[in-house]
């Protein structure tokens, strides 16, 4: 299992078998994606890997939203409501600080 997957299960108290909805439709999530990807200009290689940075998401989900600036806030503010609503504990300034960088 990948590092990031593993974080994700682990904040949320899920398992493999576990049904995971998706953060934007509820579906079932297929991908656990960073958010700010080392693509878009983020951290080396498994710095991104923490709870702030991770969102479950439906392939179709990822591959609309994924890597695109545009869609940033909307998935920074999206994953913060779905983190506060399950009781996950995170850095709320870091949440923060992501969806100032991104509002337009």
């Amino acid at each position: 299992m990948k590092r990031h997957t593993k974080i994700y299960l682990d904040a949320f108290g899920y398992d493999l078998c576990d049904y995971i909805a998706s953060e934007i439709s509820g579906d079932k999530a297929v991908d656990i994606h960073h958010i700010d990807c080392r693509g878009m200009g983020g951290d080396p290689k498994g710095s991104k890997d923490r709870i702030e940075e991770l969102q479950a998401v439906t392939r179709e989900e990822h591959l609309k939203y994924g890597d695109k600036k545009e869609w940033m806030y909307f998935l920074y503010s999206k994953h913060y409501d779905f983190l506060i609503a399950n009781g996950v504990k995170f850095n709320k300034q870091y949440l923060t600080d992501k969806m100032a960088k991104y509002d337009y």
